[in-house]
Order: structure tokens, then sequence, then C-alpha cells
């Protein structure tokens, strides 16, 4: 892959085609997506996953919606390219970028005249969003790589690249980008239980690319923070509200790590994961099913008789993080709700 696309449009086959993330890192299987109800079982599974890569897939999914639509008047059609979207909103409540990425498709094609513009200006939308989004992954890199010292060892949690966009990354696309720049980055990557994104997929991408990754578990995290190990934490994130960033569960636990053992915890997104008008009291917190934590494989490590909880997020205090890196900069504390807005780099 070397943080190429992993997730584009296939004019020839007219279907959304993805690397499936469940098979990493043992498989490396490509699925063509013909179906709104396909995509959504894909979205729910972790097919695909990660918040700028659920922008792409949101969008791509009302063009795939658009192109299937067999309404001859654009009224009927519209009613129905809206309804399918909904049906791939729905699965995934905490991540902000999925929404965005279906709104502005539907935005886009609301004022047009036939069907078949319609549908050529979903797909035309669709594409552009993912170019958009490969590009602010790399101007995000840019900015956060000023941040890293020469050399340094970086934890991260969960999965923040290639996978979790349409290309380079968020939080590993700073990574990448000091790296490029010259640096000496050597990466912590905790393993992210249940599902394993930091020990499958962090460490996957990063070792394909030949930058130095370790994986260890969530919570060997403190003794290495403590020990002088680390020199900054850089995470991605799945919605930020004025008050909070959401991102993968444990995060919190390394921002006070961090906060506590005096290294920067960096979060780097783009604008498009602000929900301003939101704050951390409104976010819906996804609670995943019952195996992910009860099996591994075949085996069973939960007792039946005893029940589990499984958010998939946390929201980490806006107090915590040392700086936001955004295509358009860094924003430093204190995050004012007009910067946030208005992505003003300080």
């Amino acid at each position: 892959m070397n943080s190429s696309s992993t997730l584009w449009w296939d004019r020839k086959t007219g279907s959304i085609c993805y690397l499936d993330q469940t098979l990493l890192p043992n498989e490396e299987r490509i699925v063509e997506c013909r179906s709104i109800r396909r995509l959504a079982k894909a979205i729910q599974r972790l097919e695909i996953r990660g918040a700028p890569a659920l922008g792409v897939a949101g969008a791509f999914g009302v063009a795939l919606a658009a192109s299937l639509c067999r309404k001859k008047t654009i009224r009927p059609f519209l009613k129905t390219v809206a309804h399918e979207a909904e049906l791939i909103r729905a699965t995934r409540p905490t991540a902000i970028n999925l929404g965005w990425g279906i709104d502005h498709v539907l935005d886009a094609i609301r004022d047009a005249r036939d069907v078949t513009s319609a549908q050529e200006q979903a797909l035309t939308e669709a594409e552009k969003i993912r170019l958009e989004d490969t590009a602010c992954c790399h101007a995000i890199g840019e900015h956060g790589s000023s941040l890293l010292p020469d050399p340094c060892t970086v934890l991260t949690h969960c999965n923040a690249g290639a996978l979790a966009c349409s290309s380079w990354g968020t939080a590993l696309g700073v990574i990448r980008s000091a790296v490029k720049a010259g640096k000496q980055v050597t990466v912590i990557a905790c393993e992210t239980r249940p599902l394993l994104q930091g020990a499958r997929l962090t460490a996957w991408e990063l070792a394909r690319d030949g930058i130095p990754v370790t994986v260890i578990t969530d919570s060997m995290a403190a003794t290495f923070l403590r020990t002088g190990t680390i020199d900054a934490v850089i995470v991605g994130a799945d919605r930020i509200t004025g008050d909070a960033v959401f991102n993968k569960i444990g995060t919190y636990m390394h921002a006070v790590l961090a906060r506590y053992h005096g290294i920067p915890f960096y979060v780097a997104a783009p604008l498009s994961t602000f929900d301003v008008t939101g704050s951390a009291r409104d976010v819906v917190i996804e609670e995943r099913g019952r195996d992910e934590i009860a099996i591994i494989g075949s085996r069973t490590f939960v007792p039946p008789a005893v029940p589990v909880k499984n958010p998939a997020f946390d929201a980490t205090p806006m107090e915590l993080v040392s700086a936001i890196i955004t295509e358009q900069g860094i924003i430093r504390p204190p995050f004012m709700m007009t910067d946030l807005v208005q992505g003003r780099t300080k």
C-alpha cells in the first residue's frame, strides 16, 4: 500500500472499492461494494473505519445510491437517494465525518434539474471530497511535523493513518511527513483493545513504510511515559466539540498520563471533524457488541453470565490537549470556539 489510496470509486464497475481492514495484517483483500446495504455492513463491521475515511465513504455512498436509483424524475430520485443516505448515516453515531461527507454530496445535487445531471454531480462531488482529503492529510502532516523534535519517539493510539483516511493519514501523516523531512522518528503503537487497531493496522502501515514501530499493550503506556521514553503523544479524532476530543476508547487515559509526565499531547484532525455547535454531553458514544471483548479468535475469555461494557470512544477534555493540528495550521490553547469554527491557527 505504501500510504497510497485505500478507498476509491471504480468507474468501470460502478462500485466503491476499499481495503478490508478486518483482515489485516494477515490478508490484503480489495472489496468491490455495489449496494448500500453492503456499504452499511462494511462500515458497521469496521471494514471501513477512521473518521476521514468514513467521510469519503459517506460521500461515495450517496454517489452509489444515485447511480443505483431507477427513478426517472428528479423529486422522487432525490427522495430515494436521501433515504438511502440515512441508512449509511445511522451506522456510526459518534464520528461526525460520515454525516459531513453525506451532507456535502446531498447538498451538491439538491438543485439538479434532472436525474442524469444529479448522478454525475454526486460522483464529481464525492471524488472531490476524496482528493481534498488526501491534500488535507498532507497539509496536516506538514504542519504537524514541525512539532516533533529530531530524533524522537512518538506514542500513538488506535489507527489514524492511510487506512483511516483516503491516503497518508492524520496522526500517522504527521509522522510520515516528519520522516520525509529527514527526521528520525520511532513509533510506539498501543495495541488498542478490544479490536487491536494499533497492533493490526498502525504497525502494519508503518512497517510497510519502513518506519520503526514497536507495539505495546495499552496498560504499558504509563510506564513508557514515566521512564522518559516518549517525546510526544499524537492521536487522531472522530469528533471535536468545543470542550472535548472524541477518539478511540483509551485516548483520555493517554492524555491524562501525558499531562502528568509533562509530555505534549497532540490531536491531528481535519476541520471536517470539528463539531463546534455541540458539546461533550450531546455526543452519543457508540456501544459495540459484547463479543469484541469476550471472544478472541475461537476462544471465549469472559464467562457467558458476565456482562461487559464496550464503548468505542471516550472524551478527552480540551485542557489536556497541547495543540490541534489541522490542514490550515496548528491551533493552540486556549481553544476558543471562534477559532474552532474558522479553523484559526495560532
